[in-house]
């Protein structure tokens, strides 16, 4: 499951997915394609947790409003969406527009005529960083961003008496501290239902020690797992490994905010997302700090995964979808977004407002800071290959003596995704 989204399909399943009561916002919930309305264009939506789905919404409500084309949205589960993707888009009609990410996963569909071509939109977007050019390509208009880090509440931090660590050393110290107080410090999550929680470490681990290139030409397919440079990762993350939570790999992401946010363990390191099911009241209270520098010489970087939306090649209503796209890339339609959010992600116009909060202005900086950004192990390599990151990351979690076999296995399945 793609971790991403595995708050929307939680919070789904605990609510049912939610029927919009408004002529303007028509949704639906279904696991297929949407039959096409003449002269609306729909969305297949998997932004189902409260906040995110409310914020759809409002964005879809704004546009239609405007009384031009319209646009209505059909929500899923996120985990149905992402395995019924390829058929949604080759079915003989499929929904015109898409929420999802950039990445090797729409290359692929790009490759094969599935995408359209929304070069023309991005010539009304104005100045949008060249950052989200590159990685949006032809085929996607990217809306909302959002950084990962080790969260925790301030109230816990103050009560325990520590404060974040600047360094590698301080961190491992601050591990040590909190759990000779009888605190687990680090939560994971990597149970069955989103084992893609210890790839955070992995990219990390490497873009802190091997820097962002050697990572990408690493999941792409250049480099090897098996590589020295790949096993030295690992030496940190021993270290710190008697000081994660023991059911790290039996329980899954949303039981491991949970124990983060009642101080069962005292970090998590997770993306801004986890807030979208994160109690209002609770919200104040958080604060990160980025995954710390291990080596200094290694040009800085962190992970911020993008989101925003493509279109099918197939789509009869160009018209309306290309207006609708350009709405969401302006000003007003981000911030009609953030605004019915939880607050927690950043606009991708430059000139858009984010929620103002002191959180999201120090994840804003955070970005900002960084030399290069990175976005996910699937993202910057592909959904097939996450299955042999989940297989070899639990196993080095349950194991980490057999790190060598871990390491030669995960070459030989990642040689056979590339392959195929």
């Amino acid at each position: 499951m793609d971790r991403r989204h595995f708050l929307r399909v939680t919070a789904a399943a605990g609510a049912g997915l939610l029927v919009s009561g408004t002529a303007s916002c028509a949704t639906s919930a279904s696991s297929g394609p949407v039959a096409q309305t003449a002269g609306t264009a729909t969305i297949q939506s998997n932004l189902s947790a409260p906040a995110a789905k409310a914020a759809i919404d409002a964005l879809v409500k704004a546009f239609n409003d405007r009384k031009g084309s319209q646009v209505s949205v059909n929500t899923v589960a996120s985990e149905t969406f992402r395995t019924q993707l390829p058929s949604y888009l080759t079915s003989a009609n499929p929904p015109d527009l898409f929420t999802w990410y950039p990445g090797a996963l729409l290359t692929g569909y790009e490759k094969k005529g599935l995408l359209l071509d929304v070069s023309d939109v991005w010539q009304t977007m104005g100045d949008y960083p060249q950052a989200f050019k590159t990685l949006s390509g032809k085929v996607f208009v990217p809306t909302t961003t959002y950084w990962w880090s080790f969260f925790y509440r301030k109230s816990n931090f103050a009560r325990w008496g520590v404060t974040p660590p600047n360094n590698w050393t301080e961190f491992v110290e601050l591990c040590k501290t909190l759990q000779g107080k009888g605190v687990i410090p680090l939560g994971m999550g990597a149970g069955s239902d989103s084992p893609w929680t210890a790839s955070a470490w992995f990219d990390y681990f490497n873009i802190r020690i091997n820097g962002a290139p050697f990572h990408r030409e690493l999941l792409a397919g250049r480099q090897r797992f098996d590589d020295p440079k790949v096993k030295a990762i690992f030496t940190p993350w021993r270290e710190i490994l008697p000081y994660t939570d023991p059911n790290g790999t039996a329980i899954g992401f949303q039981e491991a905010t949970t124990a983060m946010l009642q101080g069962r363990t005292a970090m998590f390191l997770t993306g801004a997302f986890f807030a979208d099911a994160a109690p209002k009241d609770a919200l104040e209270d958080i604060d990160f700090f980025r995954f710390p520098i291990i080596d200094p010489k290694v040009p800085l970087a962190e992970e911020g995964p993008t989101d925003g939306f493509f279109a099918s090649s197939k789509s009869p209503h160009v018209k309306e979808l290309k207006e609708f796209l350009t709405y969401a890339a302006t000003v007003e339609g981000q911030e009609v977004y953030i605004k019915n959010s939880s607050g927690t992600i950043l606009p991708t116009h430059p000139k858009a407002k984010d929620s103002g909060t002191a959180l999201v202005k120090k994840g804003r900086k955070h970005l900002e800071e960084a030399a290069e950004i990175t976005q996910f192990f699937n993202r910057d390599s592909s959904d097939a290959l996450q299955p042999t990151a989940d297989a070899a990351l639990v196993k080095f979690l349950q194991q980490p003596d057999q790190l060598d076999t871990i390491l030669t296995t995960w070459q030989k399945a990642a040689e056979q995704v590339w392959s195929s």
